[in-house]
Formats: structure tokens, sequence, C-alpha cells
């Protein structure tokens, strides 16, 4: 059961960091066109200014992570915990990375 919700919690870090980048790209764009400013090169600008702040959302903010790594390291809590992490970070590392892989394919910007 436990590996099941950790499974459940690495896909939805992942999608929550890829609608992220998705949605405010393209948000972005429509603002961006209402000011007189190129759509797709605002969305590829988006997509790299965005990336960290994705992550930071989709993991809740840093201070529950800091605050997991704190525990278990200082307080002599179990290994697992701080893999289980960063893995964590990974998954919405990777989906933050595959929404801006996915802006530049629509925007075709290098």
């Amino acid at each position: 059961m436990v590996e099941r919700e950790f499974v459940t919690t690495n896909i939805i870090y992942f999608f929550v960091a890829f609608g992220i980048i998705m949605g405010g790209c393209v948000i972005g764009a429509i603002g961006m066109m209402l000011t007189g400013k190129p759509p797709f090169l605002s969305m590829h600008q988006l997509s790299k200014s965005l990336k960290i702040w994705a992550i930071v959302a989709a993991i809740g903010g840093t201070f529950d992570t800091i605050n997991h790594f704190e525990r278990n390291f200082l307080g002599g809590g179990s290994f697992v915990e701080v893999i289980n992490q960063i893995i964590y970070i990974i998954a919405a590392l990777l989906g933050a990375n595959t929404g801006e892989a996915v802006i530049q394919w629509i925007t075709q910007e290098e």
C-alpha cells in the first residue's frame, strides 16, 4: 500500500509541474499577445523561467522537503525517506522538463 502511494505521489508531482509549465506559458502568451509582443517567443522564454517555480510548487514548497531532510538526517530517521524526497524532486523536475520540451516543440524555438 505504501508503494502505491509513493507511485501515485510521483505521478501527481510530474503532472503538476507539467501543468504549471503548460498553463503558465499558454496564459502568459495570451497576455504577451495583448501587449503586442510575439507570443511564441514569449512562450519559449516563459518555459525556461517558470521551470524552477513549477518544481517548487509541485513538491509543495521547499520548507516541507527541507524539514523531511532535517528530520531524517539529524533526528535519526530513515534513509529511505530521504531517497523518497529526492525521487519526488526528480519526478517534478521531469514534469517541468517535459513541459519545456513540449513548449519548445510547439514554438519551434531553439
